[in-house]
Order: C-alpha cells, then structure tokens, then sequence
C-alpha cells in the first residue's frame, strides 16, 4: 500500500470511529429520555387511576347537581 491510500483509510476509520462514538452518546440520550417518559407515563396512569376510583366510589348523596 501505498502513503496516500494508507492515509484515505485511516481519515476514513477516524471519521467513522467518531460518527459512531456520536451515534452511541445520542442512542444513550435517546433511552434516558424515553425511561423518563416511562415513569411519568407510570405515575400519570396511576393518578387517573385514582381519579377514577375515587369518582366511582362516590354515592348519589356526593355528586353534585347538574346546575354546579
């Protein structure tokens, strides 16, 4: 091989090895974000979870009359 073609391969491992320290760091970021999103799911699901039984559990004497 040759200076030059030895040179074009190594730009081109050095150019891939960042694109895929890059690509690694965003895919990190990406799960991170998508967990988060996982647990406020979670406790949004819980609190309308709540909610409903707590509005299920009312008797007739608790609701309000419509005109409220």
């Amino acid at each position: 091989m040759n200076d030059p073609t030895l040179e074009q391969i190594q730009t081109k491992i050095a150019f891939l090895e960042r694109a895929n320290i890059e690509l690694s760091d965003q895919v990190y970021r990406q799960h991170q974000e998508i967990e988060a999103m996982r647990r406020q799911l979670g406790e949004l699901a819980d609190r309308l979870n709540s909610a409903l039984s707590a509005a299920l559990s009312r008797t007739a004497d608790e609701e309000r009359p419509p005109h409220y």
